[in-house]
């Protein structure tokens, strides 16, 4: 299976249709094709069958045989784009960097960066007890090793 074939079969499906976009693509040893789409509001079911047969109303199965799956990210699978996280602003996020983890409320995504907002119990200044303060991260998306949506029930 060629992948730059399925890929453009793919961008060609999702260009009639801007909110979507494609977030990965393998082709498994056995021919097996997993296509990942996600959507700036999310992604409807009969968006994938319609991808789905874009892609396979163009290749062979007498060609080559293979298997062929179009699905959109789970919630277990990290954010890998920037506009995931355009989608997900004001939802919290889990973040690790090389150094540390963060975990807050996603208030703004931009070309170069996201920023997280949560509140921590700190030791007051001056005296006994702990006082309630908001906190303020802007991390650039190259500091960021992997990047979850958490779910609060």
């Amino acid at each position: 299976m060629e992948q730059e074939k399925i890929k453009d079969l793919v961008e060609e499906a999702l260009a009639s249709n801007d909110s979507l976009y494609l977030i990965d693509l393998s082709i498994s040893a056995n021919n097996k094709i997993q296509v990942v789409v996600d959507g700036d509001q999310g992604v409807p079911l009969s968006e994938c069958i319609r991808i789905s047969k874009n892609i396979d109303g163009n290749l062979d199965r007498e060609e080559e045989d293979f298997s062929l799956e179009v699905t959109t990210p789970d919630i277990a699978h990290p954010l890998k784009m920037k506009r995931q996280y355009l989608k997900n602003i004001n939802r919290i996020l889990k973040v690790k960097t090389a150094e540390e983890e963060f975990e807050g409320t996603l208030t703004d995504a931009t070309e170069d960066n996201i920023v997280l907002q949560w509140k921590a119990r700190e030791p007051k200044p001056i005296g006994k007890g702990k006082v309630t303060v908001k906190k303020t991260v802007t991390l650039e998306y190259k500091e960021i090793k992997e990047a979850k949506v958490k779910i609060v029930f």
